[in-house]
């Protein structure tokens, strides 16, 4: 995992800017993770893994201000964007760590990720899962905002295809579009979605679906029995 640290510390201050531009339908796809991420209170105890800058835990604590907030993510500097972000706001907790080992902590009512878990070998995926489903208080919900590898190949190189013109479409220079490529295509690990859903009922959830998809990019949720 040290070469996707080292990457995401290198573009950390970019992050943010380049969102838009490299995520179709943008809005709803992070609307659609924070929709889901239902709590019957107002202040649960949220993880959000491979945080980076904190745009996903910003956009969750605007539906739940009292929450209490854990940020974990392997790049400190990614983290130190989202220490701006939350500055002076209580109840905010910030992990440095490679995910796939570090103590995940709990018990949380919440557990999200947006654009992340995609990083990790598929026999890793399957393992955090399961480490997440042990740490979620009963009843509690885990949303993954990410992407997703076709079914097959040609609907993959489909994926990509789309995902290609939406770059070559938007105002990033082509130097940034260049490295935003080199990126995906050397730190990237995407699994199809058939199995992350079959993953996902293994490691014990309950209420396995999908609740977005735009080709690549999807929001997978499942909840810890009560």
């Amino acid at each position: 995992m040290e070469h996707i640290r080292n990457a995401f510390n290198a573009f950390a201050d970019q992050y943010d800017s380049q969102r838009r531009w490299v995520i179709p339908e943008m809005d709803t796809f992070y609307s659609t993770a924070v929709w889901m991420a239902d709590y019957p209170g107002t202040s649960p105890a949220i993880l959000d893994i491979g945080a980076g800058t904190g745009l996903l835990s910003a956009m969750l604590l605007g539906r739940y201000p009292d929450a209490s907030v854990t940020l974990l993510d392997i790049s400190e500097q990614m983290l130190a964007v989202a220490r701006k972000r939350f500055e002076g706001r209580k109840n905010i907790r910030y992990i440095t760590g490679d995910y796939s080992g570090t103590d995940l902590g709990g018990k949380y009512d919440l557990v999200c990720s947006a654009l992340s878990i995609h990083h990790l070998p598929d026999k890793e995926k399957h393992r955090l899962y399961c480490r997440i489903c042990d740490v979620l208080n009963p009843g509690g919900i885990f949303v993954n905002a990410d992407q997703a590898s076709g079914e097959t190949p040609a609907m993959d190189r489909k994926f990509l295809e789309y995902w290609n013109e939406f770059f070559s479409d938007g105002p990033l220079s082509p130097e940034e579009r260049a490295e935003i490529m080199k990126r995906r295509d050397t730190l990237d690990q995407n699994a199809k979605l058939s199995d992350q859903l079959c993953w996902l009922k293994d490691c014990g959830f309950h209420d396995v679906d999908v609740v977005y998809r735009n080709r690549i990019f999807v929001v997978l949720t499942g909840r810890k029995a009560p």
